[in-house]
């Protein structure tokens, strides 16, 4: 048997389960999709949003990339963003890192990982710089990571909020909540981070004064 061809009697057995389970599970997902939550995560394999939110599908809308990083120039990541925001009306959107990232640790090395990793790592490069101080005092490099882990996930929060996306959609009365999460490998727990909404405060730099 072909490697892929495993994936695929999975599948058969899944939906066959699901249909055992609920008999409507497939039709009802067939004719809308109304997720509440966007999740924008890591791409790392141990990390699948539904199974550690015990969510069903349908329930979230997915982005995931290395790192779970909020870039302004990702036209990929602003499209999920946009499309989740003005046509899906999802109440919450949530970046999701985990300790452990590979991502991360790489950052932090001064490797050259070839043409497209140096160019998206560098932005995580960019959150070590702007948290220097803090992560230079932290000697264990374990423990250097994983705050670093925390810490990027907070500035790729505080990205969202810099977006007309996001500020469009406060002011016009659609208020999603910002989340930043971190998930542990070691023991399968959600640690919160950060939570932003329309009334937090914002760098005025980053604030549009004519959405």
């Amino acid at each position: 048997m072909k490697l892929a061809e495993r994936l695929l009697l999975e599948n058969k057995a899944w939906a066959a389960e699901r249909v055992d389970e609920d008999p409507e599970f497939f039709s009802r997902l067939e004719k809308i999709q109304t997720p509440e939550f966007l999740w924008i995560g890591c791409s790392d394999s141990r990390v699948p949003a539904n199974q550690i939110t015990g969510t069903l599908p349908g329930e979230l809308f997915v982005h995931r990339n290395v790192a779970n990083l909020v870039v302004n120039t990702d036209v990929n990541l602003l499209s999920v963003l946009d499309y989740a925001v003005n046509h899906l009306k999802v109440k919450a959107v949530i970046v999701c890192g985990h300790y452990g990232c590979g991502g991360v640790k790489a950052a932090t090395t001064n490797h050259d990982l070839k043409l497209v990793l140096n160019m998206w790592l560098r932005n995580i490069k960019d959150v070590y710089r702007l948290h220097r101080q803090e992560l230079d005092n932290i000697k264990v490099e374990g423990e250097r990571v994983d705050r670093l882990v925390e810490l990027n996930v907070i500035e790729q929060l505080k990205n969202l909020a810099k977006t007309s996306i996001i500020q469009r959609a406060w002011k016009e009365g659609q208020r999603p909540e910002l989340h930043g999460w971190v998930y542990r490998l070691s023991d399968g727990i959600i640690k919160p981070l950060l939570e932003i909404s329309h009334d937090s405060e914002l760098d005025p730099l980053y604030e549009y004064d004519d959405l």
